[in-house]
């Protein structure tokens, strides 16, 4: 599902009407049965420098089963400038993003004064991630093996489709070793509930959050277990949790292909376009340096190889946000004087690599883990081949070769994976909860439209505020239309009579 916003946030170097007083953490039946000690835990906040604190949360390994043991979140807070009317939950998306640092690092740039002003802004990483008791897959070597190691058989064929599903087997099997019984709890339903924790011993009666991407099935997911504690709720970047996993891949890499399009024609409009004079002249180089990059055989200065998935993984990098796109410009330009510079920097700072089989974060490992849990590829219809195929024909432009990468390693991993799926709830409905905003940008290229649409139509309180332009999510890198409606229902609960059309 290749939803990794905060991934793309550093790429560009940036990047419900109550509940909003503090108060005691109220008893709720969500603490009982054995989860008392865990909602009675006092937080003990430290000055981590440069106005933010942090501290660490205890929550169970298992909901179901809170006497098997704990793991620890760890939080960070920048406290509200003014007087706040409790917190704000963060989330950058993923998954396998870090709100810890996005809140740390970033919040101040992304929030508007005023929303900094009225609340205290509190990220965390969830379960499996960075600071918080961790997935842990492969060493750094074994993962640059695994992400920018050449095949012996070409893509497409079935020797390599058999190689790929040996490596994937090993690769779940390092996860299952490494990370321990963790592994089979780091899907979204547990995280909901972390954030249900994090609700109650914050002082807030009802959850305030602003959630971006994978993180508005986080926020989807919290709003359907816990109704009832929903506050004011920002989904932006939304997804559609009623569609299976290869169709949220096809539609994915269908924006993709969108906006790949919307860059062409803006690269041909500006003149000295490296891909041609027209747009279906740069269409058509386009596709051909695809279909031929892995005979030129590129490397970068550590001597990796820039095949037609990296490259396809490097484009679909940059398109995340239209500020790449002069960047994406100059990775034509290298690539067409036999330079790979910029197309691994692109895919470098996807991955978080920092530095020759150095990763900054394990955001990857907890990618794959949480969509092994949260889909059933498992039981589904679709092999690797097959899949790849049904992707090919809605995208192929860039979706069908960035699948090499993304969709082919998550279906043969999921397909190895040691713990089954977890069972998800019926509909995502959040019957009785207060009115969520659900924010969509109209060309974006990882979370598409049409998913905003579909779940704020899903949502019984669902309210759709769209964007319209290009780039993943909306609050904090679109116009002050977004900012001023999703403000007015953070700060004063006002939610829009219709859509606002931003």
């Amino acid at each position: 599902m290749t939803l990794r916003p905060a991934l793309a946030s550093a790429l560009v170097l940036a990047l419900a009407l109550s509940g909003c007083t503090p108060a005691e953490p109220a008893p709720a039946p969500e603490a009982g049965d054995g989860l008392a000690p865990f909602f009675d835990q006092e937080l003990d906040w430290a000055d981590c420098g440069e106005g933010v604190d942090c501290t660490m949360v205890e929550a169970p390994l298992d909901w179901a089963n809170p006497a098997s043991g704990s793991i620890e979140l760890a939080v960070s807070r920048v406290a509200a400038t003014g007087d706040a009317q409790g917190s704000l939950l963060v989330n950058p998306g993923g998954p396998g993003a870090s709100g810890f640092d996005f809140v740390r690092d970033s919040i101040r740039f992304v929030a508007s004064a005023d929303l900094l002003a009225g609340y205290d802004m509190v990220g965390w990483d969830p379960r499996g991630v960075g600071r918080s008791s961790a997935v842990e897959c492969l060493d750094g070597a074994q993962k640059d093996e695994l992400l920018f190691g050449q095949w012996e058989n070409d893509y497409d064929s079935p020797a390599w489709v058999a190689e790929l599903e040996a490596a994937e087997q090993a690769y779940a099997a390092a996860c299952e070793k490494n990370t321990g019984p963790l592994l089979e709890f780091v899907d979204s339903g547990s995280t909901a509930r972390d954030m249900n924790l994090l609700r109650s011993l914050l002082g807030d009666e009802k959850l305030n959050y602003l959630g971006y991407s994978y993180g508005t099935f986080f926020g989807t997911m919290f709003a359907e277990l816990f109704p009832d504690r929903v506050g004011r709720l920002v989904l932006d970047g939304a997804l559609d949790p009623s569609i299976g996993a290869l169709d949220w891949f096809a539609v994915q890499m269908t924006g993709f292909d969108d906006a790949m399009n919307a860059y062409l024609a803006s690269c041909v409009a500006e003149g000295g376009c490296p891909l041609g004079a027209d747009v279906d002249t740069a269409r058509e180089r386009f596709t051909k340096l695809l279909d031929t990059i892995d005979g030129e055989r590129l490397a970068s200065d550590d001597g990796r190889r820039l095949d037609s998935a990296t490259l396809g993984f490097a484009v679909a990098a940059a398109l995340y946000s239209e500020s790449n796109w002069p960047s994406l410009t100059r990775m034509f330009e290298e690539v067409a004087v036999g330079e790979s510079f910029t197309a691994f920097q692109f895919a470098d700072s996807y991955y978080g690599r920092s530095g020759e089989a150095e990763y900054s974060n394990n955001s990857f490992d907890v990618y794959t883990a949480t969509l092994c849990l949260d889909d059933d590829f498992q039981g589904d219809d679709y092999d690797v081949r097959s899949g790849l195929d049904a992707i090919a024909d809605a995208a192929p432009l860039v979706g069908s070769y960035f699948a090499y990468d993304d969709y082919a390693h998550v279906e043969a991993a999921c397909s190895a994976w040691p713990y089954a799926p977890k069972e998800q709830p019926a509909e995502f409905d959040a019957a009785g909860a207060a009115p969520i905003l659900v924010v969509g940008t109209t060309n974006d290229p990882a979370t598409p439209y049409a998913w905003a649409r579909s779940l704020a139509d899903q949502l019984e309180s669902g309210v759709l505020v769209t964007f319209t332009g290009e780039g993943h999510t909306a609050y904090g890198r679109s116009n002050a239309c977004i900012i001023d409606t999703v403000d007015a229902y953070f700060l004063s609960g006002t939610v829009p009579k219709q859509d606002p059309d931003c």
